[in-house]
C-alpha cells in the first residue's frame, strides 16, 4: 500500500537547523510534526509546526499517496509562506530515502526524508532556482518519534 511512506506515521519532535534563504534568516528551531493514516490507509495526512525563539512560524499540512509503482509517490504541499501546488509533487524511494522535488514559480524544493533506525528520522530541504544545476540548503532536522 503505502510502503516506504509507513515509517513517517506518528508524533514527533524535532530539532532543526534553518539556512538563510531569500525566505528570510537561518537559525535554530524546533518542530512537531503529526503524520497519520487517512482515506482508508491510501494516504499520510502530515502536519507540520515549527517555532524559533519560542514563536511559532513555518507551518504546513501535506498529503502524500503511493503512485501506481511501488517505489514512487506524490506529495501535495501547502504552507504558511502560501504554497499552493498544482500538481503533486513527484517522489521516489530508492532503498535508502523518500526523495521528493516540489516545482513552482518560485523554484524547485527537494524534500529528502532518511529513516535512521526505529523511531528517528532526519530531513533535509534544498531549493534551486536555476531547474537543478544548483541547490542551496534550507532545513536539516532531526526528528524523534514521542508518540
Amino acid at each position: 500500500m503505502l510502503g516506504a511512506l509507513e515509517f513517517l506515521i506518528g508524533q514527533w519532535q524535532g530539532e532543526e537547523q534553518i539556512a538563510t534563504t531569500r525566505w528570510g534568516p537561518g537559525g535554530p528551531a524546533m518542530a512537531t510534526v503529526d503524520a497519520r493514516l487517512e482515506l482508508g490507509g491510501k494516504a499520510i495526512v502530515l502536519d507540520y509546526r515549527e517555532t524559533r525563539d519560542g514563536e511559532p512560524a513555518l507551518q504546513a499540512h501535506a498529503v502524500m499517496v503511493a503512485g501506481p509503482e511501488h517505489d514512487q509517490f506524490g506529495l501535495y504541499w501547502f504552507d504558511s509562506f502560501g504554497f499552493i501546488p498544482a500538481n503533486a509533487a513527484p517522489g521516489h524511494w530508492d532503498g535508502q530515502r523518500l526523495v521528493f522535488l516540489r516545482s513552482s514559480p518560485r523554484g524547485q524544493t527537494r524534500h529528502i526524508y532518511v529513516p535512521e533506525g526505529d523511531g528517528l528520522y532526519r530531513l533535509t530541504l534544498e531549493s534551486s532556482f536555476d531547474a537543478g544545476v544548483h541547490w542551496e540548503p534550507v532545513l536539516t532536522g532531526s526528528y524523534r518519534r514521542v508518540a
